[in-house]
């Protein structure tokens, strides 16, 4: 796309701007003129923005959230460019035609020429009013600026990069600074040059309090230029009542003043008292040092929006928009890839409580426990990652300070908390904020799909470790064959024992493929040492726990969805040893990672649905028929 040393340097800001950024790229890629770059200053997006960019051959250069102003991304990115022409494009401004460059380009090449800005369309998606605008101030027609009018857009514009350099663009403005640049060199006899030809289509899917608050600052920004000020009042009020009263002929001229009147009628309330309020509020906001903060504060703190699925009680589940938290010190953002479905889900959505009170769940929660995702922000002090690191999370954590915690024994803190259950909203979202300390990198040979899969091989793992170990090998049975006796069996056959699993559906012992032995129903269990519980179903347990041969160990790796009783006087007769295990450590996790590559996940990733239609995914759960249930909130990433 470009050379070395480009002859311009297309500078694209963009935040969060993932829904339209492919289709810029696509009209980039059909230019006709090719001696360009790409560059995009990204101002802290948590969506795909920069990996479009990237894989589009764009360079990108990161500004912080907290410092953007629209003049200080501009400097930034001017500064980082290579071509001697700037050509500023909004990421949610697509080229009308392959000719869209060379047209914006061409008046720069002569010398009085400091700015030029192209024409502006409406997207099909575009508020009616919004579109009939753009028409009204981007004509058809070239014309050439008067400093007595200055006007300009930085939406689709071209300026020369050395004078830019010379005048900054004002970095205190909340908005019009492409209008405050031209003002400066028109004053110095430098020329401004519309070029209707040089189009875009400007996508806007704006709420209608951004609407409002966009009309805001910019007329806050308009008065501090001093192209309006008081007496501009009643000029604005007669053109946009002008301006209604011929979109609302126009809508019934096309037939369609019914179904737009009222969107008419909004856009011009909102627009009309979004700019009357800046004008007013301009002329006591004259600090300068208030200026970011109206920005900061009406536009960039409200982040992106994503789904989440919400558990509201029992049997109430429903997807919810969200938006994006602030972090606060030691968070991370991460973007969620893969969702594992357990029984705690279910147990959560069904109102059944945990095997204490301590991990009964308080509604509302987001479920999911065993996710994988990518860091998409860090909180502050937070100095282990970095930004684009693959990730897993524990979902028991503590608080990180204590002596339990430093001993790694998180289920003796007083602020245990368990993600998705009690305390912490679960990975069943587009994005969930959890804490540094309890994430681990996912190795770079496991796919995002399969590290889902660490939370369960952890808790194994953790489990067999409570058992204990043994010098020779062990006749092992494992009571149930889902997603923890499958990894539980095949842990336990990796290290020599002889293992057999049970499990009365079919499906789940095909998944192990010969890896053990298998049987659909109980047999010869006088035969076993260890046996390996993880259905946590009451009636096997209770069997199990009077079945099972003398000395036998048993691990209880399901959770039970109420209190177990049984007999102690069998145990101690027949000196049988029970070890109950729940969660895992940070220990387990980095064992589980280190151990997941050998592990054959393809009999887990089987049965897979998009967030959006998580009911069909819960009754598949239930149905025990999948192995493995996942949700993928991110199916792109790898």
């Amino acid at each position: 796309m470009s050379s070395p040393q480009p002859e311009t340097t297309v500078l694209i800001r963009a935040m969060n701007e993932e829904r339209w950024l492919p289709e810029v790229f696509q009209a980039l890629h059909k230019q006709r003129y090719r001696d360009f770059e790409v560059l995009l200053v990204d101002s802290g997006s948590v969506d795909a923005t920069r990996d479009i960019a990237a894989a589009n051959g764009a360079r990108v250069i990161r500004l912080r959230s907290e410092d953007f102003t629209f003049g200080h991304s501009l400097n930034f990115g001017i500064q980082e460019s290579r071509g001697q022409y700037v050509a500023m494009l909004s990421a949610h401004a697509i080229p009308s035609d392959e000719f869209w460059l060379e047209k914006l380009i061409a008046p720069l090449k002569r010398h009085e020429v400091a700015m030029t800005y192209g024409g502006q369309r409406g997207h099909a998606v575009s508020k009616f009013s919004e579109s009939r605008d753009f028409e009204r101030v981007f004509p058809n027609r070239e014309r050439l600026i008067d400093a007595d009018d200055p006007f300009a857009n930085n939406a689709n514009s071209a300026v020369k990069r050395q004078l830019s350099l010379e005048y900054p663009f004002d970095e205190g403005l909340p908005g019009l600074e492409d209008i405050d640049w031209a003002k400066h060199w028109l004053e110095l006899d430098r020329a401004v040059v519309y070029a209707p030809e040089a189009c875009i289509i400007h996508v806007h899917t704006e709420t209608w309090p951004q609407v409002r608050r966009r009309y805001y600052r910019e007329a806050i920004a308009a008065r501090w230029v001093g192209i309006r000020i008081f007496r501009h009042i009643p000029g604005e009020v007669v053109r946009e009542l002008t301006w209604c009263v011929h979109d609302l002929w126009l809508a019934a001229r096309a037939g369609k003043f019914f179904g737009l009147a009222g969107e008419i009628l909004r856009f011009r309330w909102e627009k009309t008292a979004g700019t009357l309020k800046g004008i007013f509020d301009s002329k006591f906001l004259t600090n300068p040092a208030r200026r970011a903060e109206i920005v900061m504060r009406e536009e960039f703190l409200e982040r992106k929006e994503f789904q989440a699925l919400v558990v509201r009680g029992p049997n109430k589940v429903q997807l919810e928009d969200r938006a994006v938290p602030s972090l606060k010190p030691g968070e991370i953002l991460v973007r969620v890839s893969h969702v594992g479905i357990c029984a705690s889900d279910l147990q959560i959505i069904d109102g059944k409580p945990g095997t204490t009170r301590r991990n009964a769940p308080i509604y509302p929660i987001v479920p999911g426990q065993a996710s994988s995702g990518t860091f998409v922000s860090l909180g502050p002090r937070v100095t282990d990652f970095s930004e684009g690191d693959r990730v897993v999370v524990e979902h028991i954590q503590g608080c990180g300070e204590c002596d339990e915690c430093k001993r790694d024994e998180v289920f003796r803190c007083r602020d245990w908390r368990e993600v998705g259950v009690v305390g912490e909203d679960g990975a069943c979202a587009g994005y969930f904020v959890t804490r540094a300390r309890y994430a681990h990198r996912v190795p770079a040979d496991v796919p995002l799909a399969k590290a889902a899969l660490t939370g369960p091989l952890a808790a194994v793992l953790k489990g067999l470790r409570r058992l204990g170990q043994s010098h020779r090998p062990m006749r092992c049975a494992v009571i149930g064959a889902g997603t923890t006796g499958h990894l539980a069996a095949l842990v336990l056959a990796a290290r020599g024992h002889k293992v057999t699993a049970f499990d009365p559906e079919p499906a789940h012992l095909e998944a192990l493929n010969g890896a053990v032995a298998t049987s659909q129903q109980w047999q010869d269990l006088g035969q076993f040492e260890w046996f390996i519980e993880t259905t946590g179903d009451a009636t096997t347990i209770a069997s199990l726990l009077q079945d099972a041969p003398p000395g036998a160990a048993v691990l209880l790796l399901g959770q039970p969805p109420v209190d177990q009783v049984f007999g102690v006087a069998s145990l101690l007769a027949h000196d049988r040893s029970i070890v109950g295990s729940l969660g895992s450590t940070r220990r387990d996790f980095d064992d589980a990672l280190a151990l997941l590559p050998s592990i054959d996940a393809r009999p887990f990733l089987r049965s897979a649905y998009p967030l959006e239609q998580f009911e069909q995914a819960f009754e598949t759960a239930r149905s025990r028929v999948a192995l493995k249930v996942m949700l993928t909130a991110d199916a792109s990433a790898t």
